[in-house]
């Protein structure tokens, strides 16, 4: 096929270089023209969203709708990058695109939109002529067209946030051995204290682990719970790994643990868990959702406290603690030492923040109690 040649401006932006230019249907419709590199969480590569195709058909009814009254309007510009360079006539301010030299372009922006107008011009082909606006960044490498995706979608629109933390935790492991652009502060913060990979590295583990209890509950980013079993999603037991384990408080979060220990620890402390308060086969324990998950995370800086004065985190030294602990607890919170508080629709999946954290505060105080008394050890 012919090169497309269309005017445009060069924009130049620190070391960024933008074409602003405008691309036909019939351009965008072109044999591999672009690509979506979508997010997979289990070979870690891509960064972009699922295509939501409801979302993709509603702009493709009211573009066929519009087009007929020749009141169409889609005025926000699509977003393209590629790690090539292209040519660009400056007297005329012409640029050239042969995407058999260049690739397919990678959509960093825009993903809806595009399906929107192919889905509308498969349907009306004088669609084909409709005119969009698109941003073409040239010369992007793979993990730099990954961060820009970030920053355009942290900026200025809300990502689904279990998206965010992968982008952010493979940002972590690239930033000491590829060149990355210059990442807004928040950005840049997250990247650099690593909770998002750790966080995450722990959560893949307890997810894939056949022994976990956590095994296949857990929705990782851009996959659908096909068998109904996950109980709780990434985006949660992420954010309640950096809110009460990856924390300074706790000893797990230490420099001298690394990944694969505080992921053998976090295994072991909620198999121990599961042991002592889920029956066998009870796959909707409140244990495995949002409420089991803040109270035991919350609870883990004594609980690991006192492991690691033991230096032992075997499974069985951890049942022994927490059982422990169950059978020593105040009146007024006995009740979750037994696997019915836990049912679902039983009193656990009633508490709310306070709640949890009085039931975490008394799990981590009965710890230090010595059998037979009220007196806690010392």
């Amino acid at each position: 096929m012919e090169a497309i040649e269309r005017p445009a401006a060069r924009i130049r932006q620190g070391n960024l270089v933008l074409y602003a230019t405008s691309l036909r249907v019939s351009d965008l419709r072109r044999p591999k023209f672009y690509e979506i590199d979508t997010l997979d969480a289990d070979e870690g590569t891509g960064y972009q969203r699922v295509l939501n195709e409801t979302r993709a058909k509603r702009l493709a009814d009211y573009l066929l709708e519009g087009h007929r009254a020749l009141e169409a309007f889609l005025p926000t510009s699509i977003f393209l990058a590629t790690d090539k360079l292209l040519p660009f006539e400056e007297g005329k301010n012409v640029l050239q695109i042969d995407e058999s030299k260049t690739g397919p372009f990678n959509v960093v922006d825009g993903q809806h939109r595009l399906r929107g107008l192919v889905l509308a011009a498969e349907k009306d082909p004088s669609l084909n002529d409709f005119e969009v606006p698109v941003n073409i960044a040239v010369g992007l490498s793979k993990v730099s067209q990954m961060a820009h995706f970030l920053i355009v979608n942290t900026t200025q629109k809300a990502v689904d946030k279990a998206i965010e933390q992968q982008i952010v935790a493979r940002l972590t492991d690239m930033i000491d051995f590829e060149k990355t652009p210059v990442l807004p502060r928040w950005i840049q913060r997250q990247v650099d204290k690593g909770e998002d990979a750790r966080a995450l590295a722990i959560v893949s583990h307890l997810n894939e682990e056949p022994s976990s209890p956590w095994c296949g509950k857990i929705r990782m980013a851009n996959t659908e719970d096909e068998t109904g079993d996950a109980t709780i999603n990434q985006k949660s037991f992420v954010a309640s790994l950096k809110k009460y384990v990856l924390t300074p408080s706790n000893p797990i979060s230490g420099s001298h643990w690394d990944a694969d220990k505080q992921k053998k620890v976090m295994a072991n402390y909620w198999r121990a868990i599961a042991s002592l308060l889920v029956e066998a086969g009870d796959e909707t324990s409140v244990v495995f959702k949002t409420n089991g998950l803040h109270l035991f995370h919350g609870a883990s800086p004594a609980i690991f406290t006192r492991l690691e004065n033991d230096r032992d985190f075997k499974v069985e030294a951890i049942t022994k603690l927490l059982k422990h602990a169950l059978e020593n607890l105040s009146t007024e919170f006995i009740g979750m030492s037994t696997p019915a508080f836990w049912k679902r629709g039983g009193q656990a999946s009633g508490m709310n923040q306070a709640a949890i954290r009085k039931y975490g505060t008394a799990l981590a105080t009965a710890m230090h109690t010595r059998p037979g008394s009220d007196a806690v050890e010392m």
